[in-house]
C-alpha cells in the first residue's frame, strides 16, 4: 500500500508539473512581486511632486500653466486604485497606464522649463528634488521592465500547449502588460523654444535695429 501511494504521488507530481500547474504558480508570484514593486516605484515619485512643486512656486514668475498640469496629472494617477487584480483588467490597466504616462510627461515638462529659470536651477532644494525625482524614474525604469518580462513569461505558458489546457480549466487568463512604445510616446518631453533678446547690431545702444 505503500509503494502503491509513493507511485500515485509520483503520477499526480509528475501531472501537475507536465500540465503546467506548478509554472502557473511560480510566474504568477513573480508578476505580483514584480507589480509590488512598480505600485512601489510610483508611489514614491508621487510623494515628491508636492514638495517639488512647492518649491518652484518660490520662483514667483514660473508658468503657472505647468505647474498646474502637474497638480493635475499627479491627482488623476492617485485617484485610481492599483489594486493586485487591476492587471487582470486590461481597460483598468490601460487608464492606469495613461495616468502614470501623463504625469511622466508633465514632471518632463517641467523639468524643461526649469531650465530657464537660473534662480531655479541654483536652488539646492530644487536641484536635491530633481535628483530624486530622476532617480526614481530610473527605478520606474527597471521595475517596469522586471514586470514586463514576468508577465511575458506568465503569457506564454498561458498559451503553450499542454498548460493552456490547463488555464482554460482553472481560469488563467493573460494578464494586462505595459505598452512600452505608447508609454515613451506619451512621455517625450516637448520641444520649448525660449525667446531671447535679439543680439543688438554694431552702434545701436537700444540693441533694437532700425
Amino acid at each position: 500500500m505503500r509503494l502503491l501511494f509513493v507511485c500515485v504521488l509520483a503520477v499526480v507530481t509528475l501531472g501537475l508539473s507536465a500540465c503546467g500547474y506548478n509554472t502557473f504558480q511560480s510566474t504568477d508570484e513573480q508578476v505580483k512581486a514584480s507589480w509590488a514593486e512598480v505600485l512601489n516605484q510610483y508611489q514614491r515619485r508621487a510623494d515628491l511632486v508636492p514638495n517639488l512643486v512647492n518649491t518652484v512656486k518660490g520662483e514667483t514668475k514660473f508658468e503657472q500653466d505647468t505647474l498646474t498640469k502637474v497638480v493635475e496629472a499627479r491627482s488623476k494617477a492617485t485617484s485610481i486604485q492599483a489594486t493586485p487584480e487591476l492587471i487582470n483588467d486590461p481597460a483598468a490597466f490601460q487608464q492606469f497606464q495613461q495616468a502614470q504616462g501623463q504625469l511622466t510627461g508633465a514632471l518632463s515638462r517641467l523639468l524643461v522649463v526649469s531650465e530657464n529659470y537660473p534662480n531655479l536651477k541654483a536652488n539646492q532644494a530644487f536641484r536635491d528634488l530633481q535628483a530624486q525625482l530622476e532617480g526614481t524614474e530610473n527605478r520606474i525604469t527597471v521595475a517596469r521592465n522586471r514586470y514586463i518580462k514576468s508577465v511575458q513569461e506568465y503569457n506564454v505558458t498561458v498559451r503553450s500547449f499542454p498548460s493552456n489546457l490547463t488555464a482554460m480549466v482553472l481560469g488563467y487568463k493573460e494578464k494586462a502588460n505595459f505598452t512600452v512604445e505608447n508609454e515613451k510616446e506619451i512621455a517625450k518631453p516637448p520641444s520649448v523654444s525660449f525667446d531671447l533678446p535679439a543680439a543688438a547690431p554694431q552702434g545701436t545702444a537700444s540693441g533694437v535695429a532700425k
